[in-house]
């Protein structure tokens, strides 16, 4: 059987561009890790409003920008910009917006409040990813979600991109963190994430207004795999992905992190190949 030969994270923090936590440095050391056991990748994370764009040489990709996503009725141009960290011989792509992530921080103000748009700069994200590696002509076999800032690219995966040449094939796995939010998405968020391919019966029993349970339970309906990445998360969510008979990878040390992901892509790749052979 074919190895999983090449892996996209769809990341939602990577340092040195933000400040460490424990996603940001996962964002920034597995993808380096996957890279030197032989398999190639590619990196993306939002380009948030306070990464200096100067100090970490992020440059626009001209042939990748220029793209429009609809969003609510609205028209939103897709800036793709990239980075490398030398160290790690690894290349960063930025997904760009100005109403998005200009002048503006993380997932929340300098006082600690929550966008209100978080879910549209959410559905600008992931859409922005994938419209991206299409550009890139690029396949990959596994895509591995971190943060909750990723829970819609796997429902856009599997249903909105699964003819597409790049996603046709892919496995999806998503990792669970403590990282939260608090308040819930807007109440029209199901209306907003709506694309060709999708429909009402797709969000299975999405009820509005959504908060961080319902958001992340989305995403392991679409995932062929499930990581705890936390010490410490919402188990209900992890409870969950067991009763949807997801494969699921227990909290790892972070010594055996790496290795452990590595395996578990293997695992993904297969279990669901033979599946889909048996259909």
């Amino acid at each position: 059987m074919t190895k999983a030969n090449k892996v996209l994270f769809i990341t939602q923090e990577i340092t040195p561009y933000v400040s460490e936590s424990e996603m940001a440095n996962i964002g920034r050391n597995l993808p380096q890790a996957i890279q030197e056991k032989g398999r190639e990748i590619r990196t993306f994370m939002p380009k948030w409003g306070n990464i200096n764009e100067r100090r970490n040489q992020l440059h626009e990709v001209i042939r990748l920008s220029g793209m429009n996503l609809i969003i609510d009725d609205t028209d939103h141009p897709l800036i793709i910009k990239v980075a490398s960290i030398q160290s790690a011989r690894m290349q960063v792509y930025f997904i760009d917006n100005d109403d998005y992530f200009q002048n503006r921080m993380q997932t929340a103000d300098e006082n600690g409040v929550e966008y209100d748009d978080n879910d549209s700069r959410a559905i600008f994200y992931a859409r922005g990813v994938l419209e991206t590696v299409k550009k890139l002509r690029w396949c990959p076999d596994v895509i591995h979600c971190h943060g909750w800032m990723t829970a819609l690219a796997p429902l856009y995966i599997k249903k909105a991109y699964k003819d597409e040449p790049s996603f046709r094939d892919a496995k999806v796995v998503f990792s669970v963190y403590e990282d939260d939010f608090k308040n819930t998405l807007s109440d029209d968020f199901a209306t907003k994430l709506m694309l060709k391919g999708i429909t009402k019966k797709d969000l299975g029993d999405l009820k509005e207004p959504v908060d961080y349970a319902a958001l992340c339970k989305l995403a392991v309906d679409y995932s062929d795999g499930v990581i705890q990445n936390s010490e410490k998360v919402d188990e209900s969510i992890i409870e969950y992905a067991r009763q949807s008979g997801k494969l699921v990878l227990d909290y790892q040390n972070p010594e055996n992190y790496a290795d452990a992901c590595n395996e578990f892509y293997d695992k993904v790749w297969e279990t669901t190949a033979s599946n889909n052979e048996e259909e």
